[in-house]
């Protein structure tokens, strides 16, 4: 019994809790990001880059399942049994890191912008009590005890 009050202590602590809240927030902002880019950026890209597809389905043939073949999308190459570079595919994952990676820069950068405003202004108050003691010893020291 013991075991599951520590247990629960621990668990009950709020480094814990708010670990958790911000593993599933992250999860949850991820699968947003991997829309965004699946979805919405790499489409366009894939237009840009020519022919309309899919800038995912962007591979290079480096050993044809059979001599001559050719495939007319990346999983008609795999499921033939291909050697194939999906050069689309990586360079989609790394655009949705680097996303990802600036929007947390971003958050961390503004909550540290919070703190620093926030001790700010406990060194500020900090200050003001600080002075005030002063002028209480100050006064303290002027004035002699009576005899």
């Amino acid at each position: 019994m013991a075991f599951w009050k520590e247990f629960k202590a621990f668990a009950m602590k709020g480094s814990v809790v708010d670990l958790a809240v911000g593993v599933i927030i992250g999860a949850a902002f991820g699968k947003i990001i991997t829309a965004l880019v699946e979805d919405v950026i790499m489409p366009l890209v894939g237009i840009v880059t020519g022919k309309g597809e899919m800038f995912a389905d962007k591979f290079i043939i480096l050993k044809p399942a059979k001599d001559g073949q050719v495939y007319k999308s990346l999983d008609e190459a795999k499921k033939a049994g291909a050697n194939v570079f999906a050069y689309g595919h990586f360079i989609q994952t790394v655009v949705d890191f680097l996303i990802i990676a600036f929007f947390i820069f971003v958050a961390i950068n503004f909550l540290n912008r919070l703190k620093e405003k926030e001790e700010a202004k406990k060194i500020a108050e900090n200050t003001a009590t600080e002075k005030l003691l002063v002028e209480i010893r100050d006064i303290l020291k002027h004035e002699q005890p009576k005899i």
